[in-house]
C-alpha cells in the first residue's frame, strides 16, 4: 500500500527492523545496566524515526551513540542518568552549533572520499566481528541470567544463527516472505519457550518519566568520558557517512534532496536534546543502520513511521513488559542482522578506484578494526593521506624535465642571431 510518498508493506516493515542488532542490545543494556527510564528510551527513539521518516521519506536509521553507550555500560558507577542527560544536552547543542554556523559542510572537506568509504568498511567489519560474536555465544538471550540451551551438545543460539543466515540467503530477494521479518519472527517464537520469566516486571503502562538538570560536574564528566570520544565517529559515520550512504544507494536526485550534512546535523541536535532532558540515550543516525534498512527492503520513509509507531506505542502502552518483550529475540537473530549490514556497508567500497584512494580507505579499515576506535581510524587515514598527497607532489616536482640548458642554448642562440 502506498500512501503518497510513503510505503508500507511487509517489505517495508521488514526494512524497518533491520537494524535491531544495533538497536536492540545497547537499549536494553542501557535500560538494564544504567537505570535509564525504558518509555523515555524508546519515547525518544519512535518519535525520532516518525520525524525523520516524514522529513526525508528515506529509512534513516535511528542508532545509539555508540561510544556513549559502550562507555556508559561498561563504567555504569560513573555515568549516572545526570550525567547521560548532560551528555545528550552537549550532543545537541554541538551539533546544532555545527549544522546551524556551517561548520559542518568546511568538516565535510577533511572527510573525502577514502576517508569516508575508509570508515564504512571498518563499520562494516566491526558490524560483521560483532554479528558474528553474538552467534556464537552460548547464551540465548541478551541478559546473561537467561544461561545457554543446547540440543545434543550444540547451543541453540548457534543453530539459530546458521538457520537464520541461510533464511537471509534464500530469501534475500523475497517481497512476500521478507528475510528480516522471518528471521526476526521465527527467532522470538524459538525463543520464547526458552525465556525465563523472573526478573521483569509485567506492568502495563509508562515508566515514570522526569526532567532532569544536570550539574557543572555532570556536564564535565559527560564531556570527557562520553562526547569528545564520540564527536569524530559521530561526524564521521553519523553524519557524513549517512549523506554519501544515501546517495549511494539512491541516487543524488530527488528522493536525497533533503538527505544532507546540514539536515542529519539539525536532526540529530533536536533529537539529542530532547533525549538530555529526559536522561533518555543518546541517538544518532549511522550508515551502517541505513544499510542495514535497506538490505532488508525499506525504501522509503514508511519503514520509519511503522518503526517509529511500534516502539513509541511500546515506550507509552508496555513499560517494563517492554524489555522482556525485546530481549526476547535471541543474540543469533541480531548477530545475523548485524552480520549482513556490515557486508551491505562494506561493499559500498566498490566505487574506489584509484590505488592510493583504495590504500588509504583500507588502511582506515584496518586501523578500525585492530583499535575498535573510530577516532583513531579517522585520524590515521587523515595522515596517511596526507602524506600520500605530499609524496606524489614531490615525485610529480622531481620528475618535470630540466630544460633549463636548453632554454640558455636556445638564448644564446637568439643573441647570435641578433
Amino acid at each position: 500500500m502506498r500512501i503518497g510518498r510513503y510505503r508500507f508493506d511487509a517489505v517495508e516493515f521488514s526494512g524497518s527492523l533491520g537494524d535491531l542488532g544495533t538497536l536492540v542490545p545497547l537499549s536494553v543494556a542501557l535500560v538494564t545496566v544504567n537505570g535509564l527510564g525504558f518509555t523515555q528510551v524508546f519515547l525518544v527513539v519512535g518519535l525520532f524515526y516518525l520525524a525523520t521518516g516524514l522529513y526525508f521519506n528515506l529509512p534513516i536509521p535511528v542508532q545509539p551513540l555508540k561510544v556513549v553507550a559502550a562507555i556508559a555500560i561498561a563504567f555504569p558507577e560513573k555515568i549516572t542518568l545526570p550525567v547521560m542527560s548532560a551528555a545528550g544536552l552537549l550532543f545537541g547543542v554541538i551539533l546544532l552549533v555545527l549544522a546551524l554556523s556551517g561548520t559542518i559542510d568546511w568538516l565535510s572537506r577533511v572527510f573525502t572520499k577514502p576517508i569516508v568509504r575508509g570508515i564504512q568498511l571498518g563499520l562494516g567489519f566491526m558490524l560483521i566481528m560483532k554479528g558474528i560474536e553474538f552467534i556464537q555465544k552460548p547464551g540465548l538471550f541478551i541478559d546473561a541470567g537467561a544461561g545457554s540451551v543446547s540440543i545434543g551438545g550444540v547451543p541453540v543460539n548457534l543453530i539459530i544463527g546458521l538457520v537464520g543466515v541461510a533464511i537471509v540467503l534464500l530469501f534475500t530477494s523475497s517481497s512476500r516472505f521478507p528475510a528480516a521479518l522471518v528471521i526476526v519472527g521465527a527467532g522470538i517464537l524459538v525463543g520464547i519457550p526458552f525465556r525465563p520469566s523472573n526478573g521483569f516486571a509485567w506492568d502495563l503502562g509508562p515508566t515514570a518519566i522526569q526532567l532532569y538538570a544536570p550539574n557543572l560536574a555532570d556536564f564535565a564528566t559527560a564531556l570527557v568520558l562520553l562526547v569528545i570520544p564520540q564527536i569524530p565517529l559521530t561526524i564521521g559515520n553519523a553524519i557524513i557517512g549517512t549523506t554519501d550512504t544515501a546517495r549511494s544507494l539512491f541516487g543524488a536526485g530527488d528522493a536525497t534532496q533533503r538527505a544532507d550534512n546540514r539536515s542529519f546535523a539539525v536532526s540529530m541536535g533536536v533529537a539529542n536534546m530532547a533525549a538530555g532532558a529526559l536522561a533518555a540515550m543518546p541517538v544518532c543516525h549511522g550508515a551502517g543502520g541505513l544499510a542495514a534498512h535497506y538490505r532488508f527492503g525499506a525504501r522509503t520513509g514508511g519503514s520509519n513511521i511503522m518503526i517509529g509507531v511500534l516502539f513509541a506505542a511500546l515506550a507509552i502502552a508496555c513499560g517494563k513488559v517492554g524489555v522482556a518483550s525485546l530481549s526476547a529475540i535471541p543474540n543469533a537473530v541480531l548477530g545475523v542482522l548485524l552480520l549482513f549490514a556490515g557486508l551491505e556497508l562494506a561493499t559500498l567500497l566498490h566505487d574506489v578506484d584509484k590505488k592510493e584512494d583504495l590504500f588509504v580507505a583500507l588502511f582506515i579499515a584496518g586501523i578500525a578494526l585492530a583499535t575498535t576506535n573510530m577516532s583513531v581510524a579517522f585520524g590515521a587515514g587523515i595522515v596517511a593521506g596526507y602524506l600520500i598527497k605530499c609524496g606524489k607532489a614531490k615525485q610529480g616536482h622531481e620528475d618535470l624535465p630540466d630544460d633549463s640548458g636548453a632554454n640558455d642554448e636556445k638564448g644564446g642562440q637568439d643573441a647570435t642571431d641578433e
